[in-house]
């Protein structure tokens, strides 16, 4: 007897660690982006590596996000996408001019924080707006979190 097929969506929520380790965000943002068709199956299989990207405003205005890997779709064929390729970001015009206004600021970047699929299939990306932290910063959040770690545990005992 052939196995049932399983309808129900797997949740896809990829998350760039990273990014909260070296930048403390001051505004987030949900993005849809433009995707070619073998890309969005292989982010269902969660085959997204977030870690080099940042997004970049190109001449038109228009918001592009940067060395975010999505690897090739492994049922691809001569169709396959590029892996590293730029893939430009949807937002409505009053989020983009905010962006645009306060990229310019010295040590402001936008870099991807979460890659999700909603509930209607579309893949979104939340971005955010970030300010590199201090190596004394770093310290003090791991040192927070470690805290927070041994409070945890005590709290178990």
């Amino acid at each position: 007897m052939a196995k049932q097929k399983d309808d129900t969506p797997k949740r896809v929520n990829i998350v760039n660690r990273r990014a909260s380790y070296e930048y403390s965000f001051l505004a987030k943002y949900d993005a849809g982006m433009m995707l070619q068709g073998t890309e969005i199956k292989s982010i269902r299989e969660g085959n997204v590596n977030m870690q080099d990207g940042f997004c970049a405003f190109h001449a038109d205005g228009s918001l592009w996000v940067h060395n975010l890997s999505i690897s090739q779709y492994s049922l691809g064929t001569y169709n396959n996408h590029e892996a590293k390729r730029e893939r430009k970001l949807l937002l409505n015009k009053k989020e983009l001019r905010q962006l645009a206004g306060k990229a310019v600021e010295q040590g402001v970047t936008i870099v991807p924080i979460r890659l999700f699929v909603n509930d209607r299939g579309f893949a979104k990306l939340e971005i955010a707006l970030a300010k590199g932290k201090k190596l004394y910063d770093k310290r003090d959040d791991i040192k927070a979190k470690d805290q927070k770690r041994e409070m945890d545990r005590a709290r178990e005992y």
